[in-house]
């Protein structure tokens, strides 16, 4: 099986995972800050989302164009979308449908672009290839899901 497929495969079976643990999580954990400086549950995942729509757009114009320079500075981005004040189940379903998304767009990507780059540097040149994003997102969506499901998050 070729990294995108199995890339692909991980990130559903990631989702379908989450969904099933998010049950177990109250409306009232979902809100609940750890202190005024870090992001509630329904923060975390609204920053998957911003990780997700920032990844996608890397992994397809980093198809076609060679270098482009994307940046993502995630603390505006969660202030911006607000996720703090939207629906939860709002917020999950964005979240599923991004990834099912960027999975099936990670599926696609044919062999000979994997090599191909991104600059996401923010002051200084940061160039990655799409195979370094691929395994970067995955990485960064068990991280940000274990605190999501830590029942110890918000203690």
């Amino acid at each position: 099986m070729s990294l995108v497929e199995k890339a692909k495969d991980e990130i559903m079976a990631l989702v379908d995972e989450a969904l099933f643990n998010f049950k177990n999580i109250s409306v009232e954990d979902w809100n609940a800050k750890p202190n005024p400086n870090k992001w509630s549950r329904k923060e975390l995942l609204g920053h998957l989302i911003d990780s997700a729509s920032n990844n996608l757009r890397r992994l397809i114009v980093g198809q076609y164009e060679q270098g482009t320079k994307i940046v993502y500075d995630q603390d505006k981005w969660v202030s911006y979308q607000n996720y703090q004040e939207m629906n939860v189940d709002d917020i999950k379903a964005l979240w599923k449908l991004l990834n099912h998304q960027i999975a099936i767009v990670i599926s696609r990507i044919p062999q000979s672009k994997l090599d191909n780059t991104c600059d996401t540097g923010m002051g200084k040149a940061e160039v990655h290839s799409l195979v370094y994003f691929i395994e970067d997102y995955i990485v960064h969506l068990k991280y940000h899901l274990q605190q999501i499901t830590d029942s110890n998050y918000n203690a």
